[in-house]
């Protein structure tokens, strides 16, 4: 049976968790081994334990008890499980939840990127995006359109932030992920990549030039909102690349560019 708790008391420090931690403070940099993040919804929650990661507590509206929602509180076995009603968890949480449903579970240690990248042909490479959401739309394209893998450098928003995670639907926990150490090129270099740096410069590719097609494995390299890819970084790619656009659009948002590029250069 599930450990059933009443919310009663706000400030009690069980639910610093989902009322007051900031998502800093879930990182929990100082001490990993206490590292948490917030899944928001049936789904997500889902792909989180299926993916291997261990929950905390839950909290959940009351009337949201049933059917899928039940399903998941079961499987998170005897954690305490936080009822309250729609209007306490507004409060709490600073808006409406949409599935009224959410799990604190522990973070586990990232992978290196030379394990992300052993049976990777086709990743994404995320220079400072810093947009939750896009994130998120991004590792939803990622899983859906034939990529391995997705590598973020260190200015990128973490995809276990509540807000990627939900955006995401829970394909954070399904897709290969890791950070990037300042040398990333020469890592993606060794194990066999090319690097395609998706940009907006005179002697850029069309996205549908062959070369890109035929290359055994590839990195689409994608950058910050507004700026895009740091020059330094272009140079250091093998192709720069562009999408062919009309009516004088001349850019896409990263996350619809990304979903563009994926499509057609992903892994089939």
């Amino acid at each position: 049976m599930p450990n059933i708790v009443e919310i009663t008391d706000f400030s009690a420090p069980e639910l610093d968790v989902y009322a007051r931690l900031t998502e800093a403070q879930l990182m929990n940099r100082f001490d990993p081994t206490r590292a948490m993040f917030i899944a928001e919804s049936p789904k997500v929650i889902a792909r989180a334990l299926d993916a291997g990661y261990t929950p905390v507590s839950v909290l959940v509206e009351k009337s949201r008890m049933v059917g899928e929602s039940l399903e998941i509180i079961t499987r998170c076995g005897d954690v305490p499980v936080y009822t309250a009603s729609m209007d306490v968890l507004t409060q709490l949480t600073g808006y409406q939840l949409t599935r009224g449903l959410l799990c604190a579970m522990k973070r586990v240690p990232l992978p290196t990127l030379e394990a992300v990248l052993q049976k990777a042909k086709r990743v994404v490479v995320l220079e400072e995006v810093m947009n939750p959401t896009n994130i998120g739309a991004i590792f939803r394209s990622a899983a859906a359109l034939g990529m391995d893998a997705v590598l973020l450098t260190s200015g990128c928003s973490d995809p276990l932030y509540r807000r990627s995670a939900r955006v995401s639907m829970g394909t954070v926990f399904q897709i290969p992920w890791t950070f990037l150490a300042e040398d990333w090129q020469n890592t993606l270099c060794d194990c066999g990549f090319q690097t395609a740096a998706m940009a907006l410069t005179d002697n850029a590719v069309s996205i549908d030039d062959p070369a890109l097609q035929k290359a055994e494995k590839l990195a689409l390299v994608f950058g910050t909102e507004g700026d895009g890819l740091a020059h330094a970084t272009i140079a250091c790619c093998d192709y720069t690349v562009r999408i062919p656009m009309y009516h004088g659009v001349d850019s896409l948002n990263v996350a619809a560019a990304s979903a563009v590029a994926f499509w057609q250069l992903g892994s089939r």
